[in-house]
């Protein structure tokens, strides 16, 4: 399991109108907590490039990738060269904003590729993918059509799968209260 996790005080800055600097970082953070639960008991790596970031993932017993100044797309598909030289045969992405999430264990139950949307078809919450495969992973807005026209080209197995607990992310002042 990989898990992109952003430095907790520059997270979520859309929530600024809605959230104040620390209730923003306190919700972060829990958001984060929920996804490395719904991982276990996986083992587990986020990619950071925050020292705050990594020292609350070790406290989880979460591995960290270092991976400072690559971006987000850059960040996980280092993590995901990463544990494919060590020998993973299939990585999950789940992105840290996730306050729903309760299993991702069985996304590397499928060969293929998994890609799970967010509620609004736009953007990609989890990303299943056989280590090997060279997955060209393209987040941001519309996220979920770039990723599922890469998983056709490369010609794998894929399954689309929409669960309301993954398919409801963090991003905006409209997505809170979260249910």
């Amino acid at each position: 399991m990989l898990v992109p996790v952003k430095a907790f005080s520059r997270a979520k800055l859309r929530l600024a109108s809605a959230l104040p600097a620390a209730e923003r970082e306190a919700l972060v953070r829990s958001m984060a907590d929920v996804v490395l639960r719904a991982a276990a008991p996986l083992p587990t790596a986020v990619v950071c490039d925050d020292e705050e970031v990594a020292a609350w993932a070790r406290e989880r017993g979460a591995e960290v990738l270092w991976t400072p100044g690559l971006g987000l797309n850059g960040a996980v598909e280092a993590g995901v060269r990463e544990l494919t030289a060590r020998g993973v045969e299939h990585v999950t992405v789940a992105h840290a904003d996730l306050p729903l999430a309760d299993d991702l264990t069985w996304v590397s139950e499928f060969d293929g590729i998994t890609l799970v949307p967010d509620r609004r078809d736009d953007g990609t919450n989890v990303v299943g993918v056989p280590a090997g495969a060279r997955f060209p992973f393209s987040y941001g807005p519309g996220s979920f059509a770039r990723h599922h026209a890469a998983a056709e080209a490369l010609g794998l197995p894929m399954q689309v799968v929409r669960i309301p607990q993954l398919g409801w992310d963090v991003d905006v002042p409209d997505d809170l209260p979260v249910p």
